[in-house]
């Protein structure tokens, strides 16, 4: 589903706030009737919580009960988004702020368990994170991790939002040469492909023409990505800087993206 598409969620929810600062805003108006506002903002954040909460030690099942619990406990009972102040900086941020907060606590895992019957979790639909972290997060800090894990997730929305629509407009070819080219040799730590050899897999007559292909696409990842920054901020110079921060969290090897 493409950002600029989510207006409509079904059910009782008729019009879908797509900035973050949206987002908090209609929780805190109790517009979320039937909590599908929460739902998308812990979606955004469940993965980073769990990550940070495994880089401070804990193993796999206590990182999920923990997350479960902090978006219970902080978030929503201590009425974290009410007191997100968006004059103040980037939401990541202060997110950030109340979980280092909450895990240097004595006896967290312990408290959190005994406080909170299962029945009353939040549900995140938690995909079953790995037992064995990437090595990107294993060597980071927990604050690294928490804002790896962010850029990664937001990296893929952007890319299958890139990928959707280049083949709902019959680039599927233009999107495979990008993948090709730049994606996945990002993500194997590997050499691009050479234009020759893409050209000879995908049946195409001229370098130029495969280069002009992957040049389309990549404005396409760059536009939405900066689309997507501009969802989580509050001005353009915002925007900017946050860009500035994510690239820093990008391998090396991603300067194709920019």
């Amino acid at each position: 589903m493409r950002y600029d598409d989510q207006t409509d969620m079904g059910g009782t929810q008729e019009a879908f706030l797509t900035t973050q600062w949206s987002l908090i805003d209609g929780i805190r108006e109790g517009q979320d009737k039937d909590k599908a506002l929460i739902g998308h903002l812990l979606g955004r954040y469940w993965k980073p919580v769990y990550c940070y909460l495994r880089r401070k030690g804990y193993d796999n099942e206590q990182s999920k009960d923990l997350t479960q619990a902090f978006f219970h406990e902080v978030v929503l009972n201590r009425g974290l988004v009410q007191r997100a102040d968006k004059a103040k900086g980037r939401f990541r941020s202060f997110l950030l702020h109340a979980l280092s907060q909450y895990a240097t606590k004595q006896g967290l895992k312990e408290r959190a368990l005994k406080r909170i019957p299962k029945e009353k979790l939040v549900s995140l639909d938690l995909v079953e994170p790995p037992s064995v972290l990437p090595e990107s997060i294993a060597d980071s800090t927990a604050e690294e991790s928490y804002h790896y894990t962010w850029v990664s997730a937001m990296l893929e929305h952007v890319l299958s939002d890139v990928e959707t629509e280049c083949c709902e407009q019959g680039m599927q070819i233009h999107w495979s040469l990008f993948h090709a080219r730049i994606v996945q040799p990002i993500l194997q730590n590997q050499p691009p492909p050479s234009i020759i050899e893409l050209c000879q897999t995908y049946g195409i007559e001229d370098a130029k023409k495969a280069s002009n292909m992957i040049i389309t696409v990549k404005r396409r990842f760059q536009t939405m990505l900066m689309h997507y920054v501009r969802s989580t901020v509050l001005s353009e110079e915002q925007a900017n800087e946050e860009m500035k921060d994510l690239l820093q969290f990008f391998p090396k090897t991603a300067q194709h993206f920019e």
